[in-house]
């Protein structure tokens, strides 16, 4: 009888994940598995999955990942619950890395910066109590390119934002209309000249006291609690609409709070990671799907 499928489950913020070890590349992960892995009534239930694989793996199975770089073995390989393939998910980092701590597979052990591969770019991960194991992760989650101005239409209701790439399309919204009475059960309207692969909506408070507070709807997932990119480009609509380029900033979601530097050479993330527990899926509900 073959074992089963191992799996963890973890969150970040309440953004959750199943994570499915297979350094050596030999799960075939389809579409169909990812969804069925995410159901929260016919599967496991989660915002998205994290493949834990060698960068060498994924390249050979995937070459538009391209050749690794020097010094990063692993790749996370982030898909969306309704199974599209995703650039990047910043709380899935953090919790990806915690996962690498728990199973020991962290490179050069967990008190040195950790290099991991995403198809949204190299991102170096620190653990801030430094075992690895507890405690907050930082991200360095690069640059924040702004785009132009734009609108998502919630209801019939627009509102004016900007177009931001963390990695991955984001549209943020700085609003001061009370972010409970937004209806994010379907996907805000978006314009799909500017973003024709979709894109992560965020509505933002306006910058007060050093913080913010936000909701996201994230394209192929729905409204979830938290998205960590989605909190980055939250955090520079709302200080390019104070009028400032840098800033420290504390970002309220309905899952928790998170902190994002904002700096002249790029952007960090913080915030917990939390693994909740391991097991394994049957191989016969594995193998039925396809």
């Amino acid at each position: 009888m073959e074992p089963g499928i191992r799996f963890a489950k973890g969150h970040g913020t309440e953004n959750d994940f199943v994570l499915l070890p297979d350094p050596d590349g030999t799960l075939d992960l389809t579409a169909e598995r990812v969804a069925a892995l995410c159901d929260r009534r016919r599967g496991l239930g989660a915002d998205g999955v994290l493949r834990v694989i060698r960068w060498t793996a994924l390249e050979a199975e995937d070459a538009s990942v391209g050749d690794p770089r020097p010094g990063v073995e692993w790749f996370m390989d982030y898909r969306n619950a309704d199974g599209t393939v995703a650039e990047m998910c910043g709380n899935g980092v953090r919790v990806y890395a915690r996962y690498l701590a728990h199973r020991g597979w962290l490179p050069d052990g967990p008190a040195a910066e950790l290099r991991l591969g995403t198809r949204g770019g190299v991102r170096t991960v620190r653990f801030v109590d430094g075992d690895g194991l507890g405690g907050e992760v930082a991200v360095g989650m690069g640059p924040g390119w702004i785009g132009p101005a734009t609108t998502a239409t919630v209801n019939g209701h627009a509102f004016p934002g900007i177009a931001v790439d963390v990695g991955n399309p984001h549209l943020a919204c700085v609003t001061e209309v009370a972010l409970d009475s937004l209806d994010l059960t379907v996907p805000p309207g978006h314009d799909p000249a500017l973003f024709p692969h979709g894109v992560n909506v965020e509505f933002v408070t306006p910058l007060r006291d050093g913080t913010v507070m936000m909701r996201v709807h994230e394209r192929g997932v729905g409204e979830t609690r938290s998205c960590g990119t989605g909190t980055v480009a939250a955090v520079l609509a709302a200080l390019r609409q104070a009028g400032a380029d840098t800033g420290t900033v504390g970002v309220g979601t309905r899952g928790g709070r998170l902190r994002v530097t904002v700096g002249a050479d790029g952007t960090i993330l913080q915030g917990p990671a939390v693994l909740v527990g391991e097991g394994e899926l049957e191989r016969s509900w594995w193998d039925a799907l396809c």
